[in-house]
């Protein structure tokens, strides 16, 4: 394979549904695809879901942007998540107050979005299902 696509994949432990939602309300978020546990024509092996996963969801497939990312409620309640951040270029400063004050409700911010000598606005947050977020005000400068 010459040019290799690399999607990040999401895990969220029992609230994929509910990320999805979060998403599509924060950054505009399109969901393309969703497969149930309960419609897998391939049924896991007894024991591998919690109860009530049934209905939870095995794949999506969703879309920010040109960016297309995948989800899962896993096969376990919960999520961990550390050691890497997903990062969004936001073309003007509005836009990233806008993402970051969406992403951020319910979270927590490491960082709060300020001047930096690279970028006229970044911050760094961790939203409400723990995925962590760096928003960059991409400028020309930036790409030098």
């Amino acid at each position: 394979m010459p040019n290799p696509l690399i999607q990040p994949y999401l895990m969220f432990g029992g609230r994929c549904e509910e990320a999805l939602e979060f998403y599509r309300s924060a950054l505009g978020a399109q969901v393309e695809m969703l497969l149930r546990f309960k419609d897998n024509p391939e049924p896991p092996p007894p024991g591998m879901l919690p109860p009530g996963f049934e209905n939870k969801v095995m794949h999506a497939g969703f879309r920010i942007g040109d960016n297309v990312l995948m989800a899962s409620d896993g096969c376990e309640e919960g999520q961990r998540y550390s050691g890497f951040s997903l990062s969004i270029a936001a073309a003007t400063e509005a836009e990233a107050d806008r993402f970051f004050t969406a992403l951020s409700d319910g979270g927590q911010v490491q960082m709060p979005l300020a001047k930096t000598f690279w970028s006229p606005r970044f911050g760094m947050l961790t939203d409400r299902f723990g995925i962590s977020w760096m928003i960059n005000v991409v400028t020309s400068e930036c790409t030098k």
